[in-house]
């Protein structure tokens, strides 16, 4: 017998466990080499762990357990020989007058491939047997868009048995009643979020100062530009890009906003570029990719690259480089129909702008009540690094430009 062990890979530098998320594999089953055993869940990522060698694999590790770096998670036996390949059998002639046959019995425990990683999340948390799932991806693997159906068409339950009916008093609110519970093991993703998120609060002097913005001139430019832009680029010209330039020109002219604080030596690090990070909400929870370089991108590549990111991020993609750096973060709670928040630092970053619903509402505007479409600003900052007059300074800033778009693109 000739054994290799299947380790934890090194992942990334920060990255020193890994949850065992799922086997793609059956204990005893042959693998070929390169092809994925299992799924690691990262606090970034999910990733497929491929087999080194080819031979009959054996578990080591079970599905949710936590992993260093470097731990056994599996071993192949490289002695065992790949099983012999099935021929298929000979057609049967098919006779003029053939007697009812009776209907071949089927069977779902190998109606279908493995999931893909994004699939897999997906069926998992709608109680979607996978087995129950017909692949239609590549040697019949569940994709996405599979498992999105299964879980919006469930496969109905079998009806219990009927009993005899016994009369009693029923609420006529009794559906009110439900006392049910259910745990849910929180997944390795989730578990960073509330540890970075617990840090961002106890770890940093964390303040968060407030304005608001007409967009009446950003609804204008959209409404009169939208053709052409999408004609010449493909693609929409949206709030985020608009919003992620005039971020990135405030932040070129208060370099204090685009610093990060080395804790460990004391000193500010700072930036000549601008790295925006853009929260992407997923099934999974909150992903912060950065964009970057946005001082010198053009709207409609922000615009491609938010897109792109999204993509990644929502069908599980996302490299752990791209999820890497950020100098500044952008989150907009507006899209889920938030008026008002205070968002949390995205650690070791200094400063984080929140974006709201549009609102129309009426403001004086030249001693005269007009109604026109606002949004509440909202910028949480670390008081060691930034000042109060240096954020309030900035925000201003970015009103300014927003108010009159010119500015986006003159510096000034």
């Amino acid at each position: 017998m000739s054994i290799v062990e299947m380790k934890v890979p090194t992942i990334g530098e920060s990255i020193t466990e890994v949850t065992l998320s799922q086997w793609l594999k059956e204990d005893g089953e042959y693998v070929n080499i390169d092809e994925p055993i299992c799924e690691f869940e990262s606090d970034k990522a999910t990733l497929e762990f491929p087999a080194e060698v080819a031979g009959k694999l054996i578990y080591v590790a079970a599905e949710g357990d936590d992993l260093e770096i470097g731990a056994l998670v599996a071993k192949i036996d490289t002695s065992v020989a790949a099983p012999a390949a099935s021929t298929p059998a000979a057609p049967v002639a098919k006779a003029e007058t053939a007697a009812p046959a009776t209907a071949p019995q089927t069977t779902t425990s190998h109606a279908s491939g493995h999931p893909s990683p994004a699939a897999g999340k997906i069926m998992r948390e709608a109680g979607v047997d996978s087995s129950t799932v017909q692949g239609t991806g590549r040697g019949g693997r569940i994709t996405k868009e599979d498992a999105q159906k299964a879980a919006a068409n469930p496969a109905p339950a079998a009806k219990a048995p009927s009993k005899e009916k016994v009369a009693t008093y029923v609420p006529t609110n009794a559906g009110s009643f439900s006392r049910g519970s259910s745990r849910k093991k929180m997944s390795r993703m989730r578990r960073t979020i509330a540890t970075r998120l617990v840090a961002a609060k106890n770890n940093s002097a964390m303040l968060t100062t407030f304005n608001e913005v007409d967009l009446t001139e950003i609804k204008v430019l959209r409404k009169k530009y939208q053709e052409e832009f999408v004609a010449k680029y493909g693609v929409k010209l949206g709030f985020m890009s608009l919003f992620t330039k005039a971020c990135s020109n405030a932040l070129l002219e208060f370099p204090d906003v685009n610093c990060i604080m080395d804790e460990q030596t004391n000193e500010f690090i700072y930036h000549d570029y601008t790295d925006i990070s853009i929260a992407i909400s997923t099934e999974t929870g909150l992903v912060v990719p950065p964009v970057h370089n946005c001082e010198s991108l053009m709207l409609h590549d922000i615009e491609f690259k938010i897109k792109e990111l999204a993509g990644k991020a929502r069908n599980g993609s996302l490299t752990l480089d791209e999820m890497k750096g950020g100098t500044f973060t952008i989150t907009n709670g507006g899209v889920f129909g938030s008026m008002m928040s205070t968002p949390i630092l995205n650690r070791p970053q200094s400063a984080i702008l929140g974006m709201h619903t549009i609102q129309e509402r009426p403001v004086n505007v030249n001693g005269e009540v007009k109604i026109r479409p606002m949004m509440y600003l909202a910028m949480s900052y670390d008081h060691r690094v930034i000042d109060g007059s240096t954020s309030v300074r900035f925000l201003v800033r970015v009103k300014e430009q927003l108010e009159d778009p010119i500015r986006l693109f003159m510096g000034v």
